[in-house]
C-alpha cells in the first residue's frame, strides 16, 4: 500500500490479497505472507468475484479448517 492508499479507509470485506497478508500480519501473531493466503485460497478458503478476500468469511473458513483436525 502506499502512503495515499493508506489514508483511505480498509474494507474488510474485500481486501486484495497483498492487503490482507500486510494487515494481518500488523495485527496479529505469527507472520502472514501473501503466499500463505495464496495457499489457502487453492485449499478453498473463500473469495469474493473480483479476488479479494472477506477477512470475516476467511476467518470462519480458518475455523472450520481447525476443527477438521487435518
Amino acid at each position: 500500500m502506499s502512503n495515499d492508499e493508506s489514508r483511505k479507509p480498509i474494507n474488510p470485506t474485500a481486501l486484495a490479497l497483498p492487503d490482507a497478508a500486510l494487515l494481518l500480519a500488523k495485527v496479529g501473531g505469527p507472520s502472514i505472507t501473501e503466499s500463505m493466503l495464496r495457499d489457502d485460497v487453492t485449499a478453498g478458503a473463500p473469495t469474493n468475484a473480483d479476488g479479494t478476500i472477506n477477512l470475516v468469511h476467511y476467518a470462519a473458513w480458518l475455523v472450520k479448517e481447525m476443527g477438521r483436525g487435518d
